[in-house]
């Protein structure tokens, strides 16, 4: 241990040292805190946004590599790896974090989450719940949305990140999950879905490419303080009071463990879920 109580390999940096990382909707919130702690952690880094100046700018402050592309379509996601390997022969380690809340663009966003604040304080004070509709009027191109950024885009890029790794025989998946995806939680049907799916996905693909030195694990998050939460500020209060530890999460929380997975510290572990949380949700 250093001084101040901090393992000498976090300290020194090297736990990802000489490793390659494409990191998913990494041009801010958690995915720029797992690149900015893989950097730290001696690795290389690829940004990958939908749009590509973010990417880029991200990736310049980090000294990494900006690629775009939306997760949720295969050309374009093929496109991408075509990219990838003008960059770099080989891949080490893939973070599947790109996502959507489905509050984007929304101008009844505010309204929703209100109404989701309503049914809670009902609820505690026994009175009696208004109806969550929120299902009922889920429209088609919301659903596929969701299940195209989460599912498809996570699947798309383990599939073309297989291509790269199987061949060296070894590499890293990680996939984001969610609490969404282990607990559920109505008002968000077509999100807990896909980070169901997700989970399942993580399991399944572990046990296919266990062989090849591959492993593949996910994270399921809690409820952590980022843009993307932001506009559930007003249950914020609810959540804090819901969690043991009293407060959300940083995007920290979520990139320590994200490099525990990517590190030689985890090589016994694949198919499982870290889900740092608070203890909002406790399992096993």
């Amino acid at each position: 241990m250093t001084a101040t109580g901090e393992s000498t390999a976090t300290a020194t940096g090297q736990r990802l040292q000489g490793k390659v990382a494409l990191i998913t909707g990494a041009a801010r919130g958690l995915g720029r805190a797992i690149a900015q702690r893989f950097v730290d952690e001696g690795a290389e880094v690829i940004i990958n946004d939908l749009n590509l100046a973010p990417a880029r700018q991200t990736a310049g402050e980090l000294g990494g590599h900006g690629l775009a592309c939306d997760v949720s379509n295969s050309a374009s996601v093929a496109a991408m790896f075509a990219q990838l390997q003008d960059i770099t022969p080989r891949l080490d380690i893939l973070v599947n974090n790109a996502g959507i809340s489905g509050l984007e663009g929304d101008n009844t966003a505010q309204q929703r989450v209100q109404d989701m604040v309503d049914r809670l304080e009902q609820a505690a004070a026994g009175e009696p719940v208004e109806t969550d509709t929120t299902t009922m009027e889920l429209t088609d191109d919301e659903w596929h949305r969701m299940i195209g950024v989460h599912m498809n885009g996570t699947f798309f890029c383990c599939r073309e990140a297989l291509k790269i790794m199987n061949p060296q025989n070894g590499g890293n998946i990680i996939n984001m999950g969610s609490i969404m995806g282990t607990f559920g939680r109505g008002g968000g049907t077509s999100y807990c879905a896909a980070k169901a799916g997700i989970l399942g996905f993580t399991r399944a693909l572990a046990h296919e490419v266990v062989t090849r030195n591959i492993r593949v694990n996910a994270i399921a998050p809690g409820w952590i303080h980022t843009d993307m939460t932001d506009p559930l500020a007003p249950m914020h209060p609810m959540l804090k009071a819901a969690t043991p530890m009293g407060r959300l999460g940083d995007p920290d929380d979520i990139a320590w463990a994200a490099v525990y997975l990517a590190s030689d510290e985890a090589k016994f572990m694949t198919g499982q879920t870290l889900s740092p949380n608070g203890g909002w949700y406790m399992s096993q």
